[in-house]
């Protein structure tokens, strides 16, 4: 799965959301900012983007 890669777009997500917290470490909100910064897009979007790739690519094991 190393090869697999998460390719950010110009394209913003529309549709219906609610809110969801979470506690991430430091390192990883700094890593996800300079993403932002690189990419112009806010965190939410950024965020949304990593767990929706996640979320499509997971191996469960039992």
């Amino acid at each position: 799965m190393a090869d697999k890669k998460l390719i950010i777009s110009t394209k913003k997500y529309v549709g219906e959301s609610s809110v969801v917290s979470a506690r991430l470490p430091v390192d990883l909100i700094k890593r996800i900012d300079d993403i932002c910064d690189l990419t112009k897009r806010n965190k939410n979007e950024v965020i949304q983007m990593c767990i929706e790739f996640a979320v499509e690519h997971i191996e469960i094991e039992k």
